[in-house]
């Protein structure tokens, strides 16, 4: 895959994905579509060499493994994760508001939303829905507006004089988007207009909605920035850029060796859930895969746990340690945190410093001001989990957790060929 090709192509994933659950299908397309076969937990496994397999829960977490061509006891694993969650705003279970002729919907915070850039956007509306359909049975199903259905107006300026020095955003009275305006006498229920909406993307006939998990998202589509077009803009870089990234480079290796891509849900959240890292999910997969010889096989295996980095910003320099500032288009990140908000170890960090030299392709390190506090990964998690050799590392970007970030548009590649080459590698260590 070329340089071209992937940004575009990285682009397509992004806007086919405003949700964990669209992300994860569409992953599933990708693998369909190259071969691999569909594992379902309730059922036996029987895995053959050199086949490609993977197995979704929850609809929201994906992991995907190439078997090789050797035991997996004696070969290891060449692991890489991500996750497939970002912060937004989710629809509450009974969110209709109706203020002066205003239909709204009341939202809850999910993750550490940066809030002030969701004022004044168009914004849509994706996510699952449990449903009753015609035939009497309960089934889940797939919905995006795909088109601006609201917006989260600003408080004007003339109305609030220190809205540009001392503005803060309450998260229940101020978030609640304007959906749409009706009569005073309006009884419209979400639901019906959900079950309109789901009957029109898919023909579904909804009896009765039992349940959602809707997030309302940035409306405009990912695109190419800067005079040169050096960057790129979306929502969900964080982490769906590590998704897209993990995913290209299983389905680019040989299958000669094992690999293995886990996309988890719930990272931004804590990981603490069925699906999530701090869960059992990778463990349990592992555990149908290796049998008696996993242990053996962890010894012999390699975690690259892919998340975006704090790319310096050229407006708060000070913001970074002095000889850590990443910079956009300078190469991927390895994340460093003695205190182990971050995984990696001097070995961890020197495989992937030998594969990119290997390849003549730039790296760069991070670690946080000694007087600031450090985010966290499913690193340390996975690596507490399993007690394998776990690598922290991610692609520099701008305005983490804003409903827009932006990268540089040779960084994500860049970490595809080193990935690429890692996963495919016959010895890690």
């Amino acid at each position: 895959m070329e340089h071209a090709e992937f940004n575009k192509d990285l682009l397509k994933f992004l806007n086919a994905s405003p949700t964990p659950w669209h992300a994860v299908d569409t992953m599933r397309k990708r693998l369909d579509a190259a071969g691999f076969q569909a594992l379902d937990e309730r059922e036996d496994w029987s895995l053959a060499a050199r086949q490609g397999y993977y197995v979704i829960r929850n609809g929201s977490s994906i992991i995907a493994f190439r078997t090789g061509s050797r035991d997996v006891a004696t070969s290891g694993v060449r692991m890489v994760g991500a996750h497939t969650d970002s912060p937004c705003l989710k629809v509450k279970p009974n969110p209709e508001l109706r203020r002066k002729g205003f239909f709204q919907m009341g939202v809850e915070v999910y993750g550490g939303v940066l809030l002030n850039p969701w004022f004044d956007r168009d914004l849509s509306l994706a996510g699952r829905v449990t449903v009753l359909d015609e035939d009497g049975q309960v089934r889940d199903t797939l919905v995006d507006f795909r088109k601006p259905i609201a917006f989260i107006p600003s408080l004007a300026i003339h109305l609030d004089r220190e809205a540009n020095s001392n503005r803060t955003v309450n998260a229940q009275t101020d978030l609640p988007p304007v959906v749409m305006q009706v009569p005073e006498s309006d009884t419209t229920r979400f639901v019906d207009l959900l079950s309109s909406q789901i009957k029109s993307e898919s023909g579904l006939a909804v009896r009765k909605v039992l349940g959602y998990e809707l997030s309302f998202y940035d409306a405009r589509e990912a695109s190419f920035v800067g005079l040169r077009d050096e960057f790129i803009a979306s929502a969900r870089l964080d982490n769906l850029l590590s998704c897209y990234i993990g995913l290209q480079s299983l389905l680019n290796t040989s299958g000669e060796e094992a690999a293995l891509l886990v996309c988890n849900d719930h990272e931004e959240v804590g990981s603490m859930s069925a699906e999530g890292a701090q869960g059992p999910f990778l463990t349990s997969v592992l555990d149908r895969w290796a049998g008696a010889g996993k242990g053996k096989a962890i010894a012999r295996s390699m975690m690259v746990s892919a998340d975006n980095a704090h790319g310096i910003h050229p407006n708060y320099m000070d913001k970074h340690d002095e000889n850590h500032g990443p910079i956009l288009n300078r190469g991927p990140v390895i994340k460093v945190n003695h205190n182990q908000r971050y995984a990696t170890n001097s070995r961890s960090a020197a495989v992937y410093r030998h594969i990119s030299d290997e390849l003549g392709l730039p790296h760069q390190t991070f670690v946080v001001r000694s007087d600031m506090g450090c985010g966290s990964t499913i690193g340390p998690l996975t690596a507490g989990n399993l007690g394998v050799t776990t690598l922290d590392i991610g692609v520099p970007q701008f305005g983490m957790h804003s409903i827009r970030e932006l990268i540089g548009n040779e960084d994500g590649y860049t970490l595809f060929r080193v990935l690429t080459e890692f996963m495919q590698r016959e010895q890690v260590f």
